[in-house]
Formats: C-alpha cells, sequence, structure tokens
C-alpha cells in the first residue's frame, strides 16, 4: 500500500496514464485522485479521441472521482497530475474542493497554478487548494518533450 504522502510513487502511476495518451496519440497528460490513502479516480487526455476540448486528465480523473465518492465534493483528496493545469482544469479543481494538488511539468504557456496565475490559491474564490509541484517534473517533462518530437518528425 502506498502512503498517502509518498507523491512520487503516486505521480509515477500518473506517469502511466500520460503513457497511455501517448500510445493513443493524445498529448501525454495524466492524472490520479487519492484518497484516503487509495486511488478513487484516474484519467488522461482524451480530447481528440473524444472529440471533447473538455476531456483533459484532470477533468476525467475528477469525474471518476466524484462518481466514486457518491459527491461532487472531493474534500479530503489529492489530485496527482503530470503538468501545470490549464485554467479550465484548476477551475474544475476549485469547484471539486480538492485538498491538495501535485503536479509534475510546469506549463509556461498555458498553467494556471503557478505559470500565468494561481487559479487554485486566489484568495477571492471560496476555497483554495494546497500546491506542491516539481514532483517528477523531469519526467513528467520528458514524455511532452518526447512526444512533440515525434510529431514534430512526422511533419517534416
Amino acid at each position: 500500500m502506498i502512503s498517502e504522502n509518498d507523491h512520487a510513487a503516486w505521480m509515477s502511476i500518473a506517469l502511466r496514464e500520460a503513457e497511455k495518451a501517448a500510445a493513443e496519440d493524445e498529448v501525454p497528460v495524466g492524472a490520479v485522485i487519492v484518497h484516503g490513502g487509495r486511488l478513487i479516480g484516474r484519467g488522461h487526455n482524451r480530447t481528440e479521441g473524444a472529440n471533447d476540448p473538455t476531456a483533459h486528465a484532470e477533468i476525467v480523473a475528477i469525474g471518476a472521482a466524484a462518481e466514486a465518492l457518491g459527491s461532487r465534493r472531493l474534500h479530503g483528496a489529492t489530485l496527482y497530475v503530470t503538468l501545470e493545469p490549464c485554467f479550465m482544469c484548476a477551475g474544475a479543481i476549485v469547484l471539486a474542493r480538492l485538498d491538495r494538488l501535485v503536479f509534475g511539468a510546469v506549463d509556461p504557456k498555458a498553467g494556471a497554478v503557478v505559470s500565468l496565475a494561481d487559479v487554485v490559491r486566489d484568495p477571492r474564490l471560496n476555497h483554495r487548494v494546497d500546491v506542491i509541484h516539481g514532483v517528477l517534473e523531469r519526467e513528467s517533462g520528458g514524455i511532452l518533450e518526447e512526444f512533440f518530437r515525434k510529431k514534430r518528425r512526422k511533419e517534416e
């Protein structure tokens, strides 16, 4: 059993989800949600396959976790995601009332937690989320770099 605070172990599971996304030719981002020491939700990007711009890894995982708990409020839960959440996902994290967000790589072009904004800790909102970032950052960024490197080679 993985400890609730073993962030690298949980992030490794999120990385496996990112690998699934890459295998489906989706941007390789993976997410898992942990509550009470057990995994209650997982997801990876599915925007292309689902023809759904909202099918980000975080949104998929939040939906699965809400279903597992039978509640839209995920108090006491931690979201592990390989890439800094975008504005849409950061908003969903706040709305889901997650306690903690742990992410790997920063996203300087679209990140809404440390890069472009800090949505999840904005004091104007009625819920704030604890944030830990940089967990397995090299691995999380590496899978994205490799994915886009292969994409560019195909286009040449």
